[in-house]
């Protein structure tokens, strides 16, 4: 005699990762965590943040335009750690910032940030013909 054959169901059930009752998994970090940062994110992040601190007392400086590239085009003897352009027909002034020669030359997220606000300063006192202490008065001191 044959026996009977149970139906089989039309779909397969879902796999659900709820085991032992405690929830379905999510990410590890929710996006808000620095964790979840890149670290081209985090670099400019420092670099608005330093922006951020001069155009408080330069106010001039919220038509430039700063950016954050990874490295500079063409290399030379000495990497720039950044450049200023000054402004053209069209086009406004503008500050970058390499961020990969700026890791290399630090060990931590301290000191890159005071090397980035070094830089920042630096390039926004030749672009605006200025000495590096006139537009921040902490320069050098840190």
């Amino acid at each position: 005699m044959d026996s009977p054959v149970p139906p089989h169901p039309s779909e397969p059930r879902p796999r659900r990762r709820d085991r032992h009752g405690r929830g379905m998994r999510g990410p590890v970090a929710p996006p808000q965590v620095p964790m979840s940062a890149s670290r081209s994110e985090t670099f400019r992040d420092l670099v608005q943040d330093s922006v951020e601190r001069l155009e408080r007392r330069w106010p001039q400086l919220a038509d430039v335009d700063f950016q954050v590239l990874d490295v500079p085009g063409t290399l030379g003897d000495t990497v720039p750690l950044g450049r200023a352009v000054s402004a053209e027909k069209g086009q406004p002034a503008q500050i970058v910032v390499y961020r990969r020669p700026v890791e290399i030359r630090t060990k931590s997220r301290d000191e890159r940030a005071l090397l980035v606000h070094e830089i920042v300063v630096e390039q926004v006192a030749e672009l605006l013909g200025l000495a590096p202490e006139s537009v921040d008065p902490r320069y050098g001191q840190d």
